[in-house]
Order: structure tokens, then sequence, then C-alpha cells
């Protein structure tokens, strides 16, 4: 499916029920529940372990939390962090990470809307790239990054991880 949305003030919507926006403060507990859902083996965290590094987070002016909600439940979500920078003239750069849709709402749409809606903001601060991991081989999920705009083989990821202690 390809929804048609259209811009109304900072709100993307495809019906009047289903809106694209920033995660509000108070929606942690639905923004957990969906993480519970992009990886299985992560510890499931509460909200009041983590209520101050949430705080930080929600006022940090360079994470954004871009959601779908869909008559009050966030179905889908993706975090973009625009990263300041020396080069390219100064221009900041974007991250894309923590990309997942609800199993019950996949395949309707969300997934694209919350992208979308990412790049929009990267492009809206003069980003003069965004960039994208996936751990996904499956050609199915990597052809739907690249329905959204993001592009194969123009670099090449690495990713280090911490020592085992």
């Amino acid at each position: 499916m390809n929804p048609k949305y259209k811009q109304i003030g900072k709100v993307l919507s495809i019906e009047t029920n289903v809106e694209v926006r920033l995660v509000k403060y108070e929606e942690l507990d639905q923004l957990l529940s969906l993480y519970g859902q992009l990886n299985n083996d992560d510890p499931i965290l509460q909200k009041e372990q983590i209520s101050d590094l949430w705080f930080e987070i929600f006022n940090d002016p360079n994470l954004y939390y871009v959601v779908v909600d869909v008559n009050g439940k966030l179905v889908s979500t993706c975090c973009l962090a625009i990263i300041k920078n020396l080069t390219r003239n100064a221009h900041p750069y974007g991250l894309v990470e923590n990309v997942v849709t609800h199993l019950d709402f996949r395949r309707k749409g969300y997934g694209k809307l919350v992208l979308t809606r990412a790049l929009e903001i990267a492009w809206s601060k003069k980003c003069y790239k965004a960039m994208l991991l996936t751990g996904s081989k499956r050609e199915e999920t990597l052809e739907f990054y690249e329905n959204v705009g993001f592009q194969r083989g123009i670099k090449t990821g690495f990713v280090a991880l911490p020592p085992l202690s």
C-alpha cells in the first residue's frame, strides 16, 4: 500500500484517525511497548527506571521520535538524530534508528509515513544526508527502505561492538 498523505500543519494524516507526529512526553509507556517488538532479547524497561533519561531524550533538540498514532495508539516509530558537523559546509547529517511498526499494523504504510516524516525533518534541518543501518538481510526489507528514499551501495556501513567483559 502506498498511502497518500497530506500536510496538516505539523501533522501528516492519511485518515482522520491517523496522525504522523512527534511523540508526546506522556507516551513513553506506549513507545517502550512498541520497542518490545523491535528486539525480542532486549530487557523490558520500566519507565520509572529511565525517567531521567527520558527527560533528557525528550528535551534534546537534536533527537526526534516520530510516531504514527492510530486512534490514540502508537503503531509505528523511528528515531532521528541530527548530528552537528564540521564538514559539508557545516551542514549536519541525520541518523535514523529504531524503526518499528506494531505486528498488527504492518503492511499498511505506517512505516513509510514515519520514515518520510523523519526525512522531511532532516531536510528542514539542512542535513546534507540521512543514514539508516539495518540488520535485516531480507530483500523485502531492503526494498522497503529504498522505496522511502534510502539508497544502497553509496557507502559501506560498519558496526563496532564493545568487548565482552
